[in-house]
C-alpha cells in the first residue's frame, strides 16, 4: 500500500500493472483493496490499475466535517493529476459512481471512458424523497454502532441470497473496520446529491453495470441513467447483488475489459 498528500489530506492507494490508467473507486463501505483485489489481479495484465482508498476510508486520512461530493470529486481529480495518470478510465461503485459522475461534471476532460456500477445520480437524483430521508436516517444511526454490529446491519443489502458465504464474510470482515467519521461524511455526501443535470452531457463511452438482484440500486435507477447518458451501455449481471466486483468478480472484470477494449479506439 502507497500513500500521498493530497490537498493535506494523505490518500493510501494500491498500483498494479501496465498499460492504460484504470482507477478504481470504492463505495461507502470497504475500502480499495477488499473492493477490488480481484480487478487489481486480473485487470493488471493490460492496465496500470490504481485503486484508492477515500478519505476516511481505509488507511487514508479522515475528511473536515464540511467534506461533500464536489470535495471528493476535487480529491479523487487531484489524487490522479497527482499520479500522473493522464485520461484514466475511471470505475466507480456505488457511491464511487455518483463520486465518478461529479468528476465528470466538474473535469469533463480527465476521464477516457466511465464505468459505473451499482452507481446512483445521487441519492436525491435516483431515489424518492421518503426513501433517501429513511437511509439518510438509517445510516447515521448506524454509524453509531459497534463495527461487529454495524458490519452485520450493513451486509445483508450488500448481496444476492446466492452470494458464496466466505465471500460475503470476507467482506464483512473489511466493513468492520470502517470509520464512523468517512462514513457519516459520504452518507451525507451522496444523500444530498442530485447529478441529472450532468448525465446528458457525458460524452464518453459509459459502461452501466448493474446485478439484477441489487437492492439498494435496483434495476430503475439503472434504466434511468442508461436514458439520460447519450454514449452509454447497460450490462445487467444475472443473480447479483450491489457489491457486483466482489460478489462476481470474474464476470465483472470480464465485461469491464470488453468495454474498455471496444471503446479504445473512439475515446482516444
Amino acid at each position: 500500500m502507497d500513500h500521498i498528500e493530497v490537498e493535506g489530506l494523505r490518500i493510501a492507494y494500491e498500483r498494479a500493472g501496465k498499460g492504460p490508467s484504470l482507477v478504481l473507486v470504492h463505495g461507502f463501505v470497504g475500502d480499495g483493496r477488499s473492493t477490488w483485489y480481484r480487478q487489481i489481479d486480473e485487470l493488471s495484465d493490460e492496465f496500470t490499475v490504481v485503486a484508492w482508498d477515500a478519505p476516511g476510508s481505509g488507511t487514508s486520512s479522515e475528511p473536515p466535517g464540511w467534506f461533500r461530493l464536489p470535495d471528493y470529486a476535487d480529491c479523487l481529480e487531484r489524487f490522479v493529476s497527482a499520479l500522473g495518470l493522464a485520461r484514466p478510465h475511471l470505475v466507480g461503485l456505488s457511491f464511487g459512481g455518483a463520486m465518478v459522475i461529479e468528476l465528470f461534471g466538474r473535469y469533463p476532460s480527465i476521464p477516457r471512458t466511465l464505468v459505473l456500477a451499482s452507481a446512483y445520480a445521487g441519492w436525491a437524483g435516483s431515489l424518492d424523497p421518503e426513501e433517501v430521508d429513511e437511509r439518510l436516517r438509517l445510516c447515521l444511526r448506524l454509524a453509531h454502532l459497534p463495527p461487529e454490529r454495524f458490519a452485520d446491519a450493513m451486509i445483508p443489502s450488500m448481496f444476492s441470497d446466492s452470494a458464496s458465504a466466505e465471500v460475503v464474510a470476507e467482506f464483512a470482515a473489511s466493513v468492520r473496520g470502517f470509520n464512523p467519521v468517512g462514513f457519516r461524511a459520504m452518507t451525507r455526501s451522496v444523500a444530498d446529491a442530485d447529478l441529472r443535470r450532468v448525465l446528458p452531457s457525458v460524452d464518453v463511452p459509459t459502461l452501466l453495470l448493474y446485478g439484477d438482484q441489487d437492492v439498494r440500486a435496483p434495476l430503475k435507477v439503472a434504466y434511468a441513467l442508461h436514458s439520460s447518458i447519450p454514449r452509454s451501455q447497460l450490462a445487467l449481471m444475472p443473480g447479483v447483488g450491489h457489491v457486483s466486483c466482489v460478489e462476481a468478480p470474474g464476470l465483472f472484470s470480464r465485461e469491464v475489459r470488453t468495454f474498455l477494449r471496444s471503446s479504445s479506439i473512439t475515446a482516444l
